[in-house]
């Protein structure tokens, strides 16, 4: 069983659902995954997303990466992948990692790509998933499957294929 615990800032416009948005994006990013089990196994399994300020995130950023500035996602992974291909047996909760969006440079990005800031979000948390699962984007290869499973996840979800004008 998948559990999202959220944790949203002022800053974060309250009339969205982003405990619902939150779960849809992790759910298909586990489906588009080689973990797509952890959906529904009977295990408790859980994940954190803080939605917090751009300040939060540069400094957990500089903390954590030594880069001093913003960015638009943070994936802090907890498990190992030893822990994701035995997601089926019998254990305690099962912590994948935490997530952490910055308002700020979301909505400044949303809005270069002219997209609902609701649908930029909700892929940053689709690709802070994967993370948690072990996908990277650091070579050629891993980025284009990273990005493959990003958009078949937002397809799952009802949302266009964001790399469609990047190319």
């Amino acid at each position: 069983m998948l559990e999202i615990a959220l944790e949203a800032d002022e800053d974060w416009d309250s009339s969205t659902n982003w405990e619902a948005l939150a779960e849809a994006a992790a759910q298909a990013a586990i489906a588009e995954s080689c973990f797509p089990e952890l959906i529904d196994t009977a295990r408790m399994v859980e994940l954190s997303v803080r939605l917090t300020s751009d300040a939060e995130v540069r400094a957990l950023n500089s903390q954590w990466r030594g880069k001093d500035k913003p960015t638009n996602v943070l994936s802090f992974p907890l498990a190992e992948s030893e822990e994701l291909e035995e997601a089926d047996a019998e254990g305690p909760e099962l912590m994948l990692g935490d997530i952490v969006l910055a308002r700020g440079v979301c909505a400044r990005e949303a809005e270069e790509k002219a997209l609902p800031l609701e649908h930029h979000a909700a892929h940053l948390m689709v690709h802070g998933t994967l993370h948690l699962l072990g996908y990277d984007h650091h070579d050629d290869d891993a980025a284009t499957d990273m990005e493959a499973r990003e958009t078949r996840a937002l397809a799952r979800i009802g949302i266009a294929n964001p790399y469609e004008d990047a190319a």
